[in-house]
C-alpha cells in the first residue's frame, strides 16, 4: 500500500509518501521558522496563510522524490497519482486554521483521484513515528508500551496496552513543554526557536 500523507497541524507544511506503513519514499517539510521568528512563537494566522501558499508545492515535491528520486522537482507524471492507494491527513489536534488547509488539500486530492481519505490523529502519529526508523520493531508486535509525547503543542503520557488502544495517563493542562520553552526563551532574550 502506498499512501500520500499531508501534515499541517501547526507551522510546518509537510507531505510524505510511505509504502506499506514503514518505508518512507519521500518526506518534504517546509519550515516556517523565519516567518515566526520576529514574534517569538507561532502566529496562527501567519501559519495558515503560509500553508495555503506552500502545500501544493510540498505535495508536488514529495511525489517527485518518491517516484523520480534524484531528479529534483519535475512535473508530476499523471501515472504517479495512480500508484497511490490512499491519501492520509492530520485531522487534529492542532491549530484549527492550519488543519483546515491540509484537510482541504487532502480531501480535494482524494476526491479527484477517487482514493480513500484517511484521517490521522496528530498525537497517534507522534507515537508511531518511532516505528519508521530502520531496525525498529513492527508496531503490531511491540507492546504493551508507555509513550511520552513532548511536542510544541502537546505533552502527555499514554498507556498503549495493545496496538490501537490508548489511555492518557497524564497531560499538561495549559502550555505544553515546547510552548513553555518558547515563552521562557522570549523572556530570557534567547530568541526563537
Amino acid at each position: 500500500m502506498v499512501v500520500l500523507g499531508v501534515e499541517t497541524s501547526c507551522d510546518e507544511s509537510a507531505a510524505a509518501v510511505v509504502e506499506d506503513g514503514r518505508k518512507v519514499l519521500s518526506s518534504i517539510v517546509f519550515s516556517q521558522v523565519p516567518l515566526h521568528l520576529p514574534y517569538g512563537g507561532v502566529v496562527p494566522e501567519i501559519a495558515s496563510r503560509s500553508h495555503v501558499e506552500k502545500i501544493s508545492g510540498v505535495i508536488r515535491e514529495a511525489m517527485c522524490e518518491a517516484f523520480a528520486p534524484g531528479q529534483g522537482v519535475v512535473d508530476v507524471d499523471p501515472s504517479w497519482w495512480g500508484r497511490l492507494d490512499a491519501v492520509a491527513v492530520t485531522y487534529g489536534p492542532g491549530l484549527a486554521s492550519s488543519l483546515i488547509v491540509g484537510l482541504s488539500a487532502a480531501k480535494g486530492l482524494a476526491l479527484g483521484l477517487g482514493k480513500p481519505l484517511i484521517g490521522i490523529n496528530h498525537i497517534e502519529a507522534h507515537i508511531h513515528s518511532v516505528f519508521l526508523s530502520p531496525g525498529a520493531p513492527d508496531p503490531r508486535e511491540a507492546g504493551p508500551l508507555l509513550a511520552l509525547v513532548v511536542s510544541g503543542g502537546h505533552s502527555c503520557w499514554i498507556d498503549i496496552p495493545r496496538p490501537g488502544a490508548y489511555r492518557i495517563i497524564g497531560q499538561t493542562l495549559d502550555d505544553a513543554a515546547g510552548e513553555a520553552f518558547d515563552k521562557a526563551a522570549k523572556l530570557l532574550g534567547l530568541g526563537y526557536p
